[in-house]
């Protein structure tokens, strides 16, 4: 898996509109695991790419009311089947990590690259997402060389606001 211009080869590729340019797009140096399911709990559909793109409909569920407004994105997101979607360039700034901070430095989107895993803090993430968040994680560290070590969960960079990837995510395997 090869990243050219910021995109990663041989993957499925959705551009979105929310995102920035990064302050300084050579300062890759973080790498942010998070979880989503669209509804909490519920996977397999293309809730995550709609709230991505601007396009979830707020009345299909009840949760929805409260984040269809919000302009999120992340640069990657990886299914239960180990498929693997890129939003934003690994070049521009996607909005994943809201405010946060890593080791003294605020604002983590500027310098990081968001990975979404579909998932919650209440469940274990499967074989095929750890398949591929390996490849990905490679494929990144060879890119940008800065992130080699440097690899956090949401829950570490917002401690206050957020807890994912949760109690299974299997950090033994990435530290």
């Amino acid at each position: 898996m090869r990243i050219l211009s910021g995109w990663l080869e041989g993957v499925r590729q959705l551009p979105v509109s929310y995102f920035g340019k990064r302050p300084s797009p050579l300062d890759i140096s973080l790498i942010v695991i998070h979880s989503i399911s669209l509804p909490p709990q519920h996977f397999g559909d293309h809730n995550v790419d709609a709230l991505f793109s601007g396009h979830l409909n707020e009345n299909a569920h009840p949760f929805f009311k409260g984040i269809a407004h919000l302009e999120l994105s992340s640069h990657l997101f990886i299914n239960r089947q180990g498929i693997i979607t890129q939003y934003v360039s690994f070049l521009d700034r996607a909005y994943h990590a809201g405010r946060s901070a890593y080791k003294g430095r605020k604002e983590c989107n500027d310098f990081s690259i968001g990975i979404e895993l579909e998932g919650s803090d209440y469940c274990a993430y499967t074989i095929e997402q750890y398949q591929s968040l390996d490849e990905v994680i490679k494929s990144i560290n060879a890119a940008y060389p800065k992130t080699k070590g440097a690899i956090a969960g949401h829950n570490e960079v917002a401690p206050t606001r957020k807890t994912d990837p949760g109690v299974y995510f299997n950090w033994q395997r990435y530290r």
